[in-house]
């Protein structure tokens, strides 16, 4: 079972930068692929940046975020994060880490198991 904890949201004016921070409770958060998630009131969850084990080297992000957003992990620290730059106010969500042994399970929105979320809001 891996617990995750977001941190780092808030309020910030547009093009303005936040960092989220993602702590899993797991010694081996390395055996894990990790993602971020975000939904928008009445909206579906969206996938964000994922990214994959390290030996696997890979990483992926959603076309809205490409450019400004930037996913890294600290495994070391069981950490990821979700640096976010030129903030836009359609980046306003409740932003959620993800992890699932695959990276396919993270870009098909189905990882094992769920941050509780946190409120990132950008106003114009």
């Amino acid at each position: 079972q891996v617990q995750l904890v977001e941190s780092g949201g808030g309020l910030v004016q547009a093009g303005g930068s936040l960092r989220l921070s993602c702590a899993a409770s797991s010694d081996f958060l390395s055996s894990y692929s990790l993602g971020w998630f975000r939904q928008a009131p009445g909206l579906e969850r969206d996938f964000v940046a994922g990214i994959s084990r390290n030996w696997e080297n890979s990483t992926h992000y959603a076309n809205s975020v490409k450019g400004r957003f930037t996913i890294s992990r600290d495994d070391a620290k069981n950490t990821m994060y979700l640096q976010m730059n030129m903030l836009r106010p359609e980046d306003t969500a409740v932003y959620y880490c993800a992890a699932d042994r695959s990276i396919v399970a993270i870009m098909r929105r189905e990882p094992n198991f769920w941050g509780q979320g946190i409120q990132v809001t950008v106003s114009s």
